[in-house]
């Protein structure tokens, strides 16, 4: 359980990193190239140079599967940002946060994972508890649902790629999977960001590389963690944990106010939690 803590705290810093540089950064996805630039330099320090590519029978697959998840990870980028403009940011971070049922379900129909009663309750509560938290009297009308529904599979199926190493990766080259992650979102992004003829700023590049050490460790803890914990409990818990950690942050060191929609969210969460780790 240590290690989905670790997760957790590595993606709420993510996301309280961001809001920091919201009115600092110009451009997002020249941002968004420095921070898979820091995490691909981190994630050579933790596997080592001479071990990028080991002679492994299971190094084709390591690789098809990681640059499989960085492909992913860029995807659910470029899908919440179209979204963001159709739809609004509210109904977008729904639907990006409830992906976690993306994975919730292979794990259950494809990997024999079951959830017992009260971590069903707790994860039906964990749903509740993100649309409301992230509801608003006055949100956007949906303008795409075909928008919305893809930014939900695009961001669950970035996740479901964890449980997929963990179940049929060989978990001696969880370093190299992780590398190979992040190169391919790495150049992938950098395609994107020469597309939108944009480039790295000092802001971009600070702020960036900053974010970048979080979001690496976020994905290297949750990897380890579903070496511990069901993915049935470990997503829903990582998803609302971080939603958590984050609304707190952001009226303790924000000051950002709640309405009683998201205090009661709040308090749905912790019950969530308790349910999910019985």
């Amino acid at each position: 359980m240590i290690w989905l803590l670790l997760a957790i705290l590595s993606s709420a810093m993510v996301s309280i990193i961001m809001r920091l540089s919201t009115h600092k950064v110009k451009n997002n996805v020249a941002m968004l190239v420095m921070n898979y630039l820091m995490c691909l330099i981190l994630a050579a320090l933790y596997t080592g140079i001479g071990k990028l590519f080991p002679s492994s029978s299971a190094l084709g697959s390591t690789l098809g599967m990681g640059v499989i998840h960085g492909a992913l990870y860029l995807d659910s980028f470029v899908l919440l940002q179209a979204n963001v403009k159709r739809n609004g940011v509210v109904l977008s971070a729904t639907f990006m946060k409830l992906g976690l049922l993306v994975p919730m379900v292979v794990s259950v129909l494809f990997f024999g994972e079951k959830p017992e009663l009260l971590q069903i309750i707790g994860f039906l509560m964990a749903l509740a508890a993100i649309i409301l938290i992230n509801s608003e009297k006055d949100s956007a009308a949906i303008s795409s649902k075909l928008g919305l529904i893809l930014l939900l599979i695009g961001g669950g199926s970035a996740d479901v790629m964890s449980k997929v190493f963990e179940e049929l990766g060989d978990k001696t080259l969880s370093d190299q999977f992780l590398f190979y992650t992040f190169a391919a979102a790495l150049i992938l992004c950098i395609v994107l960001m020469l597309v939108k003829q944009q480039r790295p700023g000092g802001a971009e590049i600070f702020w960036g590389l900053l974010i970048g050490v979080p979001n690496f460790f976020s994905a290297k803890f949750l990897l380890r963690s579903l070496e511990d914990v069901a993915a049935v409990i470990a997503y829903p818990t990582y998803s609302v944990a971080t939603m958590l950690v984050i609304t707190l942050a952001g009226v303790l060191f924000f000051r950002e106010k709640l309405g009683k929609r998201q205090w009661a969210a709040l308090g749905i969460i912790l019950v969530a939690l308790g349910l999910l780790n019985t």
